[in-house]
């Protein structure tokens, strides 16, 4: 290699090695990870302490109460659950620092809390069924009324139609009046605002605690005893719809907060007004939230007893009319019945309430799948009904951009026609004034031809 060979190639390499962008930190050595720990046998530490604490409770709940009779055998569960708690967090201080102590703690707490809903609620729900399971069997307390049926009459004659088809209207005359006002509330107390919105928000609150009796005496007084004269199914929906209102006000104000700024900021930004934002951002952005706000406001409204005991009345019989006559819910045929001393009526009374659960379900169904899931989140038959609109879009976006070659092409076709037309002399009609000069021209003409010699 030549010497002018042997300095370039140095001129290359030192060149290449200074153009290299340096980066200090992956000269550093990587970081020693430590390594995890592995506790064998913790996880059947705590199985153990769970098991002795729950036997060590057990047997402390049944002394107190069983054995010494101290304390009420009432209250065995809430002194045994005592014991575990003070047992439980004993066993694992003995071997864990206090954080692990506090953690175990409040987990046993929030556990017991969960099975403390859940274990009440099917509690619940079979203690129901299970006193009305009789009634339920026959096919009549679903089809007819108590037209007919007296006190001592078998559970094969009479039901409780009558009874749901007055729950059904009520409700449904007072989810009319409460969704459309509810959600405009809310809208104006999270979309306009002002002084007024505090005042609104505050008065909305406190109704919100508002006693069901006081409710159906406000109704009575201002509805039933000065414009109707009679108990009957609309002033109970009015009754109703003051315990729901609130309820649909407070939960519909939650979610619109909910809602991101940006997602405003982005619609204003290209152009939309405000009520165009609301009606096609915001709203459908909470969706699901609105129709578990429409369910919170219906479980609370559709079970009450107070304010329709007081101003729809009671009948055993069919009335289709909201407007006229006493019409009984279902909370209120459940309440009748159930005081009865006859055990057939009290049998009929539990399937009633029974039935409400069935009810209230089926609502709460209905309106998840009004409401839909969250946002962002389509399912499979929102995506086939996106699909069928793209395709009928595609088809009328095809037949438009045919029909306007269609249109260009006949428009070029007809502009050398127009254009050959318009450079072709035209005859016109001779107007009085030419034809008067023509007629002097001649005029003249012959004149000058007659002095000719």
């Amino acid at each position: 290699m030549s010497l002018i060979d042997e300095i370039s190639v140095r001129t290359a390499t030192q060149g290449t090695a200074e153009n290299r962008t340096h980066l200090p930190l992956l000269d550093k050595p990587d970081a020693v990870t430590d390594e995890p720990r592995i506790r064998l046998g913790a996880a059947r530490e705590r199985t153990l302490v769970l098991a002795g604490a729950t036997l060590g409770a057990l047997a402390m709940g049944l002394l107190l109460t069983v054995g010494t009779g101290l304390i009420p055998p009432g209250w065995l569960f809430a002194v045994s659950f005592f014991w575990f708690l003070v047992l439980y967090t004993a066993l694992v201080a003995l071997k864990e620092p206090l954080p692990v102590v506090r953690d175990g703690f409040v987990t046993v707490l929030l556990c017991a809390a969960g099975a403390a809903v859940v274990g009440t609620l099917a509690l619940v729900v079979s203690f129901t069924f299970g006193r009305g399971q009789e009634a339920l069997a026959h096919l009549n307390f679903f089809t007819r009324d108590m037209t007919g049926a007296g006190p001592l009459s078998g559970l094969g004659e009479g039901g409780i139609l009558h009874a749901l088809v007055g729950t059904l209207q009520q409700i449904s005359i007072a989810l009319i009046i409460t969704i459309p006002l509810g959600l405009t509330t809310a809208v104006f107390l999270n979309e306009v605002g002002g002084p007024f919105a505090r005042l609104v928000r505050t008065v909305v609150e406190a109704m919100t605690a508002l006693p069901s009796v006081v409710a159906g005496l406000f109704i009575y007084a201002a509805v039933v005893m000065t414009i109707t004269r009679q108990t009957n199914g609309f002033a109970a929906s009015l009754a109703i719809t003051v315990l729901m209102l609130p309820i649909m006000i407070r939960s519909a104000d939650v979610v619109l907060r909910l809602v991101p700024g940006n997602l405003r900021e982005a619609g204003l930004a290209l152009g939309a007004g405000q009520w165009s934002v609301v009606w096609y951002i915001v709203l459908p952005t909470v969706r699901s939230g609105l129709a578990t706000g429409v369910i919170l406001a219906t479980a609370h409204g559709i079970g009450e007893t107070a304010p329709v005991l007081l101003t729809s009345g009671f009948t055993g019989v069919m009335n289709l009319n909201p407007f006229y006559g006493p019409q009984t819910p279902l909370p209120l045929a459940a309440l009748d019945l159930v005081r009865s001393p006859v055990p057939e009526m009290v049998s009929r009374g539990f399937a009633t309430a029974a039935f409400l659960l069935l009810v209230v379900l089926v609502l709460f169904i209905i309106a998840r799948l009004i409401g839909g899931q969250e946002a962002g989140k389509t399912t499979d038959a929102q995506l086939r009904r996106m699909a069928a609109v793209s395709r009928r879009d595609l088809r009328r976006i095809e037949e438009n951009y045919t029909r306007l070659l269609h249109d260009r092409d006949r428009s070029a076709g007809e502009q050398p026609a127009a254009k050959h037309h318009a450079e072709r002399p035209h005859a016109t009609e001779p107007t009085a004034e030419s034809a008067t000069q023509s007629t002097g021209q001649d005029s003249a003409t012959d004149v000058n031809w007659q002095e000719k010699p």
